[in-house]
Parts: C-alpha cells; sequence; structure tokens
C-alpha cells in the first residue's frame, strides 16, 4: 500500500509526505521520504506533485496508492480531499481480442468484467463497445469521477440478457385449466391468450403481442397479467406508469448527467433475467407530460412491433432487442390514450361483473383468501350466498370486487375476535385452580357488580361453532345498509326520467329532473355538466318546441310555444360529479316530454342514446356496462338505439332474461316505450286539415 498524505501549509506551499510500505514474506520495510513543493499557483503545485507520483506509480505492480490532502486550521486539520488511485498495469492486448490476464488478477475488477464481457454473449455492436469502454477503463485513475460511470455502464451491459430466455410452456389444455382455476369469467382475456399459445406452438420465432386490457377498477386486470406469465412459464414484472411524466423513465438518461440511469425498461430486464418476460405497464392511461418530455411518446417505440427489436436506451446507447417480451397495458379508459400509442396496442375490453358472477368470485377465490388471511377455516365460519348477495347490493355498488373484497375482511375480523375470545375462555374454564379462586370469589363478584352478571352469563361460553353470517349479524358488522332500491319512488311525479351512463368506474344509472316556472324562456342546466350535455338539452328542447302540437305539448298557459314567458330548469343529482357525453340525449328528451305532458315515466325503465335535430337515435358505447348497472339498480326494461343491438350479444344470458330490451330508431319509439299506454300523436277534435 502507498499510502501519500499532502499538508496544504498555503496557496503557494505544499509538503508532500510520501509513506512507502510492502511486505517481502514476513519482514515488512517501509521508506519514507518527504519533500516540499513550492510554487506561485496551485495548478503548478499539482504538477510538480504528479512528476514526483509517477516513478513510483510506474513502478508499483500491485496495491493501491492513496492520495489525502490536509488542510490546517489551528489546532485541528480539515481533510480536503481523500483519493485511492490504482497503478498503472501493462497489459497487452490483441486486437479484436481480449486475453486471459495472470492468475494473481483473477480478483481484480477489471479483469473480471473483462471475463463478464467474453461469457455474456452479446451482440457484436454491444461487444465492441464493451471492449472499447474496457480499454478506457483501464487507462483510468479512480480519482476520475467518470471511472465510476464507465464502470457501472460495463456492470449494467454484463448483466443484462441478451440471449438468455425462458422456454414456453405451450400446453394449451393445461393453460386453459390454469386460467379458469386463477380467474373465474373473462371468456375475451382467456381466448386471447390460448390463441397466442397455439401459435407459438405453429411459429416458434413469433413477436410478442402489444395487448391492452382496458376496464374499470378491480375487475382482475393486473392478476390476469400475472396469470398470463404463470401460464406460459415466463418472468413476470410489473412496470406503474401512474403518474410518470419524464420520458427518461422510459428511455433512460444519457450517461453525460451526473446521476444517470437507464429506464425502467431495461432496469426490468436487468431484474428479470431473461429476454422474453411479461411487462405489465399498469395504468397507461395516467401518464403525464412535463418540460421534462412526454413519457407516452417515448413508448411509441417500445410497444410498436416493427420497431423495438432495435429499442435504444439512452443510457446503454446500444440497441436491445425487444420483440420476445409478452408487453400487456391496462388502463381505465382509451380517453385519455394519445391515438397514436392507442393505435399501436390490441384493445381487449373487459367490463364489469354481473351480480352471479361476483358471487362465484366471492365463494371461490375471496372468501378462502380472507380465511386464510385471518387464520380462520369453514369450521369457524359460513358465508352462504345469500348473505354474498346482500353484500353485494346493499354494501357495494361497484363493476369490480374491490369492495366486496374488503366487506368480507371486516366480517372476518369481527369473527376473528369471537374466536379468540371464546379460545381464551375455554383456556381458563380448563384450569382447575382458576375456576376454584373464581368460585371463592364468586360471592364479591355479585355483591360488587349485580348488574353485569347477565352479560357475564352471556358472554362466558365460547360461541357456537360454525359462526352463521344472517342479515343481522351483517348490520352488526358493517352497519346500516349503504344502498337502497331509491327508483320507484324517485319516480313519483312528472319530470323525473332514468339515464344510463358510462364511467371508468364502470356503468351507473342517471335521474335527470326538469322543473317549469314562469319566466322570460331561459333553460338552466346544473349538475356539472360538460359541453356535450349542454348542447344534447338544447338539441331536446329544440325537438321538443318543434313538435309540440304534433304531441299537444303545452306550457303552463296553454301554448304550444314551450318557452313562451316559462323558465325551464335541469338538474343532474350527484352534482360533485363531473358529467359529460352524448349518451344523456333521449334520457332529456323523454324527462321533458313528461314535464309539459304531465304523465309519469315508468320507474322500470332506463335509456341510453344519443340524438339529432331532426330526432334520430343514434348508437352510443359501453353497453354492457351500463345494462349491467341497470341489472344492479333492479330495473326490468332498457332502451336502446337500434344500431346497438349488436352488442347485446356480449352480455351473459340470465342477464338478457331479468331484462327487456327495446331498440329504438327515432324519438316517437323512446316516447311509446318509455310511457304507459304509449306516448301517441294526439289530434284536436273539429280539427280539419285544408287541401287548399
Amino acid at each position: 500500500m502507498h499510502n501519500i498524505c499532502v499538508y496544504i501549509h498555503s496557496v503557494s506551499h505544499i509538503v508532500f509526505h510520501h509513506v512507502l510500505s510492502q511486505c517481502y514474506g514476513s519482514c515488512p520495510a517501509a521508506l519514507w521520504l518527504q519533500c516540499v513543493i513550492s510554487s506561485g499557483s496551485p495548478v503548478a503545485a499539482v504538477c510538480q506533485l504528479q512528476q514526483l507520483f509517477c516513478p513510483v506509480r510506474n513502478q508499483a505492480s500491485t496495491g493501491r496508492v492513496e492520495l489525502r490532502f490536509i488542510m490546517p486550521a489551528g489546532p485541528k486539520e480539515i481533510v480536503l480531499q481523500s483519493l485511492t488511485i490504482r497503478p498503472i498495469r501493462r497489459i497487452a492486448h490483441i486486437p479484436g481480442a481480449l486475453e486471459d490476464d495472470d492468475e494473481d488478477e483473477d480478483n481484480d475488477d477489471i479483469v473480471m468484467l473483462e471475463k463478464k464481457i467474453r461469457t455474456s454473449n452479446m451482440p457484436e455492436q454491444a461487444h465492441k463497445v464493451c471492449v472499447k469502454e474496457i480499454k478506457r477503463l483501464k487507462k483510468m485513475p479512480q480519482s476520475m469521477p467518470e471511472y465510476a460511470l464507465t464502470r457501472n455502464y460495463l456492470e449494467l451491459m454484463v448483466e443484462l440478457p441478451w440471449n438468455k430466455s425462458t422456454t414456453d410452456r405451450l400446453d394449451i389444455r393445461a393453460a386453459r385449466i390454469l386460467l379458469d382455476n386463477d380467474h373465474y369469467a373473462m371468456e375475451k382475456l382467456k381466448k386471447r391468450v390460448l390463441e397466442y399459445l397455439a401459435v407459438r406452438q405453429l411459429k416458434n420465432n413469433l413477436k410478442g403481442p402489444i395487448l391492452c386490457f382496458v376496464g374499470p377498477p378491480g375487475v382482475g386486470k393486473t392478476s390476469v397479467g400475472r396469470s398470463v406469465a404463470k401460464t406460459l412459464g415466463r418472468e413476470f414484472h410489473r412496470i406503474a406508469l401512474g403518474g410518470v411524466c419524464d420520458q427518461s423513465d422510459i428511455r433512460g438518461h444519457r450517461r453525460t448527467y451526473v446521476g444517470s440511469m437507464p429506464g425502467r425498461i431495461i432496469n426490468g430486464l436487468k431484474t428479470v433475467g431473461v429476454n422474453n418476460p411479461v411487462f405489465l405497464l399498469d395504468e397507461v392511461d395516467k401518464l403525464g407530460k412535463s418540460l421534462q418530455g412526454d413519457p407516452a411518446a417515448a413508448l411509441l417505440e417500445v410497444l410498436d412491433p416493427e420497431q423495438n427489436h432495435n429499442f435504444t436506451d439512452h443510457y446503454l446507447n446500444v440497441a436491445f432487442d425487444l420483440s420476445q417480451v409478452l408487453f400487456i397495458a391496462t388502463a381505465n379508459t382509451t380517453a385519455t390514450i394519445p391515438p397514436a400509442l392507442l393505435d399501436r396496442m390490441e384493445i381487449i375490453q373487459v367490463p364489469g361483473y354481473t351480480q352471479e358472477e361476483k358471487i362465484e368470485i366471492a365463494h371461490r377465490h375471496l372468501i378462502p383468501k380472507q380465511l386464510e388471511q385471518h387464520g380462520l377455516t369453514p369450521q369457524q365460519i359460513q358465508i352462504p350466498q345469500v348473505a354474498t348477495l346482500d353484500i353485494i347490493t346493499r354494501y357495494t355498488r361497484e363493476a369490480g370486487v374491490r369492495s366486496l373484497d374488503r366487506k368480507l375482511g371486516a366480517i372476518c375480523r369481527a369473527v376473528a375476535v369471537k374466536v379468540a375470545e371464546g379460545q381464551h375462555r375455554e383456556a381458563r374454564l380448563d384450569r382447575p385452580d382458576v375456576a376454584e379462586g373464581e368460585g371463592g370469589k364468586e360471592h364479591i363478584l355479585e355483591d360488587a357488580k349485580p348488574e353485569s352478571i347477565s352479560d357475564a352469563t352471556d358472554l362466558g361460553l365460547p360461541p357456537e361453532m360454525p359462526i352463521l353470517i344472517d342479515f343481522h349479524a351483517l348490520k352488526d358488522i358493517l352497519g346500516p345498509p349503504m344502498y337502497e332500491m331509491e327508483v320507484s319512488e324517485r319516480l313519483s311525479q312528472p319530470g323525473v326520467a332514468i339515464g344510463l351512463a358510462w364511467t371508468p368506474l364502470g356503468g351507473e344509472i342517471m335521474f335527470v329532473e326538469a322543473s317549469r316556472m314562469d319566466g322570460e324562456g331561459q333553460l338552466t342546466l346544473t349538475g356539472q355538466l360538460g359541453d356535450v350535455m349542454k348542447e344534447s338539452a338544447h338539441l331536446a328542447i329544440s325537438w321538443l318546441r318543434s313538435n309540440a302540437k304534433k304531441y299537444h305539448l303545452t306550457n303552463a298557459s296553454g301554448s304550444f310555444d314551450l318557452l313562451e314567458n316559462t323558465d325551464i330548469h335541469l338538474h343532474f343529482p350527484a352534482g360533485a360529479v363531473t358529467k359529460d357525453g352524448p349518451s344523456a340525449g333521449v334520457t332529456i328528451a323523454t324527462c321533458l316530454a313528461s314535464l309539459f305532458s304531465g304523465r309519469l315515466v315508468r320507474s322500470d325503465v332506463a335509456m341510453t342514446g344519443e340524438i339529432t335535430l331532426r330526432g334520430l337515435v343514434l348508437p352510443v358505447g359501453g353497453i354492457k356496462d351500463k345494462v349491467l348497472a341497470a341489472h344492479r339498480a333492479g330495473l326490468k326494461h332498457v332502451i336502446i338505439p337500434q344500431r346497438n343491438e349488436k352488442d347485446l350479444e356480449e352480455i351473459p344470458g340470465n342477464i338478457r332474461q331479468d331484462l327487456s330490451f327495446v331498440t329504438a330508431s327515432c324519438l316517437d319509439e323512446v316516447l311509446n316505450a318509455a310511457f304507459d299506454g304509449g306516448f301517441t300523436v294526439k289530434t284536436r277534435p273539429g280539427l280539419l286539415n285544408s287541401k287548399l
């Protein structure tokens, strides 16, 4: 070890103190050298210091040289800098190849890096870059900041799985059984995975597909991605993209920056150690954008099958093949995904679950999982399907099953308390000394607390097993029901209709209320409506005004001009929630028709559809989610656009049997289906059509 201490007395005066220590067998020897460097400037002083140090450094074959720069400050000394410099090695190189080093240097880091580069089986371009960087590293002193950057870069290059991959399990029958055991329903997703396995059997070099699961939260998009990796026998890595607003998170930083590092894609490959994993890009619809770039634009290269075989990370600056990676993206909506990125992915819709599907999921997956997490057994607690249905309809109202899972967890915790208390009392009753002590003090307890005897008697016995969860137990544990069927009560007067809306959380029913009062013909809209819904309201009132005579619709004064001396107020309840979209057109028209005709809309009817100024009903999206919302709310009839009739095939058969569907192509058909007895055209008696 060569220890060199430099004491700085002033800017122009440096004392160079050199301690040279070497071991020759068991006899240590030391050589002490001291010299004074005087110079007029620090730069010249450092040059003189290097000239004195070079002979020692060139002659040293092993060990390291340590430099310490110390500035005296009164009685203490301040260490300004402490550096460790590796002695120069003279290693002969053969152009185009790396030679084996001596056995004495096997433990050296650079030698180990050279060996890893030779055995990494990386592409020729990456190999050339690594050879070039290792040559630079040998000539570079460890004191240079670039030494650590170059070394980290080389270590990452040798750790990347350039040609290391796993073998896919292509047994379609076993894959189908595994998917069915892990997930209930989700037929589209399972079908797409089995199709990929079938094609992989026929063609080995198939590029990985780019899938995007779109659906409300809690329906199992992320867990399906993990099951796909398990089915294929591949490694799984999840990348959370929610809130990412820097394109360097995808492509990495350039090595010229301090603290540079590769992007999440390359880091994920380093973590899994293979080049064909399953990458789950979670919440791709929640990417941000900032001054640091657009990460959604950076994903264009990653998610393009024609480009990702040559993906270049800024940190690596070498192409890496991503064509064997199976990318699965998840999103709640496609509205916030840029069109260019959306075009590169295969969209698979994952709708919400029906009540029957939720019951099956609860008893197949959720309840066994909660029992295991809380240390309970089926002999201690029983949750019948009737109780599960009550939880679904009265305590949760969602498209997924997350709230249902939390409610089941609350029930298991309450039962765990009872079971633990019962075991504690049984243990106390089994101890004879405790029983005798309690018998000796019985009269003291009776005199002290006579009012708690009945309570103690009731609580003294352990609960009977298994504990059955019924409606009363649900009310005690979860409290009063959060949701009630209030549809019929809210449609007790004219001017109210039920619409169907789609949200990223699934389908929802939406009430539309209207009232009229004396005024100046103004239309007021409340409920945080977007521009599209405001236009739908104006379209509905214009169509009704133009057809007022046809349907004999009048205002309070009996005039066919519905806005003459009349103000109309349209309100969409749940005003804290922003609402927008064209689907409310038929609902607004039906609500206003009920207001001006004085007739009640049927309380078991919900509707959706866009309207035009001529009264046509145009198709809308999200039919399955909307129909499921109507079914959850207990409605019996659903009015949909005629051009959406093809979407009814996606609805489960039991839901179609419970509901009655009316397909409408114009507002006349919508009004006839929304009112009892129809909404026929009224003609005034004695009115003759003139032929002149």
